[in-house]
């Protein structure tokens, strides 16, 4: 009897080693069929899936409250289970090159608790050669044992979409790959114990890292060429939208849109790449061009937005800006890496105070990572300008008339006698025809709906 026949029959347990917004939806899928262990060294989150509440969001309440997942922070329960899955964050340092310091402490934790016989699965994103290279080394050292002999590895890139409904782990091809035949053949049928669609044998374990790390990567780029796009067609004064639904009725062309790119996958994966890529004696010049397109649209958005303020005329330095949405993506609690802190900052700096309406947005984690406190929707009043950073479904219920409620009354005032002085002056006044303005990145208005209703509006 192997491996993969032990853990069906219960005889043997499976871990789950970080669980996030990638590994705790995957631990509960595997505890519907077999023994799962949840593993996490953040012992406050071990303690809400305990208690049955899901502070991703990304499986529910009732889901959590009704799992057999053994949620644990003691690391000595490794020992109990001989298939390991180890879905940590790779995310990037200030200087944008790797931190693998999450994924070597969890290989420590791990090869310290590991047993003879058991398959340590790798699901982190990380540049090819990171699992063979330097995770193996750390389970040897730390577990005494010989990889190969002893224990064995494997690899299978998370493809989990946060936020997203449609694409679940059920749902996505998962792509794996082992260090030798037999392993690969056992980690394939775990997996497709709960993938529905079924999994792809990569060739090797490298083949998959660079699999994973090069999707994201793709899609970094593209949106890269969407976000330079709508910089040059506001120069020309045409709507980057209309330029797109007109293009998308081409059978081949590309959907995608532009946007901040931030989280802890598109906006972080490149770099991986790139960094080994220089190890090698390789400069990147299409995937750090696109980077550098996407990290400086926070910057760019936030100079738009005062540049129509002043074109409202706007007294910039103490003037109020309310931003509405500021997780790295719709729908999702997560703020790791978001670009909207990008545009908070950069109002910042021009002396404008910002107020954050988010009710999706991890509370703790905003405050904790970026100071930011959260702002209540009634407590949105007297705003000199308007952001819709994230197009969160709770803001479906916003209207354009709610939103025009929300400026400051002045302005109205300030209108009446800009257009007398305009009426009895020799002079033309410089000033737009509405000056309250509203800055709607994604898209979520109608652009002709909201400048009928007397509001200054852009978006990318």
């Amino acid at each position: 009897m192997n491996l993969y026949e032990k853990i069906v029959s219960r005889e043997e347990k499976i871990s789950l080693i970080g669980l996030g917004y990638v590994g705790m939806p995957i631990a509960v899928a595997f505890a519907k069929k077999i023994d799962v262990i949840g593993f996490d060294v953040n012992i406050e989150k071990i303690v809400l899936y305990k208690n049955g509440i899901d502070p991703t969001k990304e499986v529910g309440d009732e889901v959590i409250k009704q799992t057999t997942v053994d949620f644990t922070s003691d690391e000595l329960r490794l020992k109990e289970a001989k298939f390991h899955i180890v879905a940590v964050p790779t995310p990037v340092r200030e200087d944008r090159t790797p931190d693998l310091t999450p994924i070597e402490s969890a290989s420590r934790t791990l090869g310290k608790n590991l047993t003879k016989g058991s398959i340590v699965v790798y699901e982190s994103t990380v540049y090819p050669g990171v699992t063979e290279e330097i995770c193996v080394p750390i389970l040897e050292r730390e577990s005494g044992m010989k990889c190969g002999v002893d224990f064995k590895v494997g690899y299978s890139p998370e493809r989990i979409n946060p936020g997203d409904q449609e694409h679940r782990l059920a749902t996505i091809i998962k792509v794996v790959a082992g260090m030798d035949k037999e392993t690969l053949d056992i980690v394939a049928k775990v997996y497709e114990l709960v993938v529905d669609v079924g999994v792809y044998k990569a060739e090797s374990i490298k083949v998959a890292e660079a699999a994973k790390v090069i999707e994201n990567s793709q899609r970094d780029i593209n949106i890269a060429f969407m976000n330079e796009l709508s910089i040059i067609f506001n120069k020309m004064d045409i709507d980057t939208k209309a330029v797109l639904e007109a293009a998308g009725t081409k059978w081949n062309f590309l959907e995608f849109s532009p946007g901040l790119v931030g989280g802890h996958c598109i906006g972080v994966d490149p770099y991986y790449l790139t960094y080994k890529a220089e190890q090698l004696g390789y400069h990147s010049q299409i995937i750090l061009s696109g980077r550098k397109i996407n990290d400086d649209m926070g910057k760019y958005v936030a100079e738009s937005t005062v540049k129509k303020m002043i074109k409202a005329n706007k007294q910039i330095n103490g003037s109020k800006v309310a931003i509405f949405g500021v997780t790295f993506k719709e729908n999702c609690p997560d703020v790791r890496n978001t670009k909207v802190v990008d545009v908070i900052r950069e109002l910042e700096e021009y002396g404008i105070e910002v107020k954050v309406v988010d009710p999706v947005a991890d509370r703790e984690d905003l405050l904790r990572e970026y100071n930011i406190a959260l702002s209540e929707v009634e407590d949105i009043k007297d705003m000199d300008a308007i952001i819709f950073a994230v197009p969160h479904k709770e803001f479906n219920n916003i209207h354009l008339e709610d939103v025009k409620g929300m400026y400051s009354t002045s302005s109205n005032i300030h209108s009446e006698v800009m257009s007398e002085v305009a009426a009895t002056s020799e002079f033309e006044v410089c000033s737009e025809k509405n000056d309250f303005v509203l800055i709607d990145i994604k898209g979520i208005f109608n652009r002709k709906e909201a400048e009928n209703v007397g509001l200054t509006y852009w978006r990318l």
